[in-house]
């Protein structure tokens, strides 16, 4: 990872590493170590901060941190941060995805039977992301380095014609996925229908960190209404001359309901 002007998130399976002044802190003890903190621990299953890197060593935020799981592997991650130049960020590197089918089975989704009704590409997430600012709510808006100056000039481009762009939301992780279908199962949902709305944890674009849901001012969020907006409107007459595609139009051939609030960076 890192360190200084160049905020990079570095991604392992269970644990993310934050780097220092990004997170915001949910209470006073937090807030004292996150104030000093040079890069951030924090579980992908839940958003818990589990420890932070002070200069004078790390001070465990949970009990028991020796026992989280995916722990040496973001102590190593940590140990070993990553040196790249800025374009050497754009080929990225991905984590494994082995330990996502399992979990799928315990909720009853065969994914080798999804991949195969939808078309659909288990996506891999990737070992490190770049800051692109932040989302509608103020939280940091991560994605692959080359995706994330690509939403920074078009949000530029689009302002000069009187345009505001609000990201929603850009990378998601596995296991949030996961938590995403898990709370609509534990409602009442039934799982076609919350398949229809959302990608299989695995199989979103968000996970790859191409992927923004896009909204404008006033407008809810990751809603058909978007679509008659001037925002929509722009994009869909400039998205293209900056790398973004619509991923889901209406008749897609994936079988997700019509998103004109999800377009993706690249091919």
């Amino acid at each position: 990872m890192r360190r200084g002007s160049d905020r990079i998130l570095c991604n392992t399976p269970e644990i993310e590493l934050w780097p220092g002044g990004v997170l915001r802190a949910r209470g006073n003890r937090d807030a004292r170590a996150l104030a000093r903190a040079r890069t951030v621990l924090r579980r992908k299953r839940d958003g818990a901060l589990l420890a932070a890197e002070l200069p004078e060593g790390l001070l465990a935020l949970v009990p028991r941190l020796a026992r989280e799981p995916g722990i040496d592997a973001a102590l190593e991650a940590l140990a070993h941060p990553v040196h790249h130049e800025r374009a050497g960020l754009d080929a990225v590197a991905t984590l494994p995805v082995q330990r996502i089918e399992a979990r799928l089975e315990a909720l009853g989704i065969d994914g080798h039977a999804y991949a195969a009704r939808t078309g659909l590409e288990l996506v891999p997430e990737p070992a490190w992301l770049a800051h692109a600012g932040h989302d509608r709510y103020r939280r940091a808006l991560w994605l692959r380095a080359d995706a994330a100056r690509a939403w920074r000039v078009m949000v530029a481009a689009a302002l000069r014609e009187g345009i505001v762009l609000d990201a929603i939301s850009g990378y998601r992780s596995h296991d949030y996925q996961l938590g995403i279908l898990e709370r609509k199962l534990a409602r009442g949902l039934a799982l076609e229908a919350i398949l229809a709305v959302n990608a299989a944890p695995g199989w979103s674009e968000h996970h790859s960190g191409r992927a923004l849901d896009i909204s404008a001012p006033g407008e809810p969020a990751a809603e058909e209404s978007f679509e008659a907006t001037p925002a929509f409107a722009w994009l869909t007459t400039n998205a293209g001359a900056h790398g973004f595609t619509m991923s889901y139009p209406r008749d897609n051939p994936h079988g997700i309901v019509h998103e004109p609030w999800h377009w993706r960076f690249g091919a």
